[in-house]
């Protein structure tokens, strides 16, 4: 993995792990996810509009295909994991969620896009899963009352994880969309697509907003920007490398957990940040 890689990969981890536990104290939600995705999108419109006017990409059925797709994979990936943070604790949603998907799509990226990582690189995923699996099997978590519910909503979160992150590749790659473009399409369309639900629902709108406006708002803004710099990094470096790298926010998430809600656990935590720590070098360097 190249230092450029490297750095726009490791700096949106810290970005992803910010807006979860932010998303994670709000208590989620649909109206939540509809609103912070109608906030992003209007946040996030003057640098779509810029990088269109500046790049004037060629957006055609084919990449309007794959702004819908992303859409609909990350709207799946929001609601799975908002019902996850609902049901459980931070330090066991966000390990599960988090550690199937880079496993699943380092799989798939090997299996059907012909990525051929070395064995230093397989390492370091190697041991990325198994901090992950440290902190996911942690007993206080999953002693918690809807803790069972909430790893199934964790490993569903998983599989979208894997899945919008194949097709993202393919979009940003294949199909050339650039990387603000795609996100903001997405946001846009994720809007739309809960826009009946969100209706339907309209009573509730206000309160949502009134309660946890300084929330819709900071994930509005971080959750893009985290995404926006996986995208850049997935346009020059392989999913098999960005996936498991990208997952280093498990262990600031997990960390969070401990010393901001009080989810316990610090010695599993300390053996699992060692194991993601070599791990990551090892990607770093393979």
């Amino acid at each position: 993995m190249t230092a450029a890689a490297f750095a726009l990969v490791v700096t949106a981890a810290v970005i992803h792990a910010v807006w979860n536990l932010v998303a994670k104290r709000a208590g989620g939600g649909l109206v939540f996810v509809w609103l912070f995705a109608a906030a992003g999108s209007l946040l996030y419109a003057p640098l779509a509009a810029a990088v269109a006017a500046w790049q004037r990409p060629h957006i055609g059925a084919a990449q309007l295909a794959f702004i819908a797709g992303t859409a609909a994979l990350h709207l799946a990936y929001f609601l799975l994991l908002q019902r996850g943070y609902r049901l459980g604790d931070l330090s066991l949603v966000y390990p599960l969620a988090r550690g199937t998907g880079p496993i699943l799509a380092t799989a798939a990226a090997v299996a059907f896009l012909g990525e051929h990582p070395g064995p230093v690189a397989l390492a370091g995923t190697g041991l990325i899963g198994g901090g992950i699996m440290l902190l996911a099997t942690s007993g206080a978590a999953w002693r918690r009352p809807g803790a069972g519910r909430a790893a199934l909503y964790a490993l569903l979160t998983g599989v979208f994880i894997a899945a919008y992150t194949l097709w993202d590749k393919r979009a940003v790659t294949a199909a050339a969309i650039p990387p603000v473009l795609l996100d903001w399409g997405g946001n846009v369309g994720r809007v739309a697509l809960l826009a009946p639900a969100a209706f339907a629902r309209r009573a509730t709108v206000p309160g949502v907003w009134r309660r946890h406006r300084r929330e819709i708002l900071l994930v509005a803004a971080l959750s893009p920007l985290s995404y926006i710099l996986v995208l850049s990094a997935m346009t020059f470096t392989a999913v098999s490398y960005v996936a498991p790298a990208r997952e280093i926010s498990i262990l600031i998430g997990a960390l969070m957990g401990v010393h901001l809600l009080n989810e316990g656990d610090r010695g599993r935590r300390v053996a699992a940040a060692g194991a993601m720590a070599a791990g990551l070098i090892a990607l770093a360097v393979g």
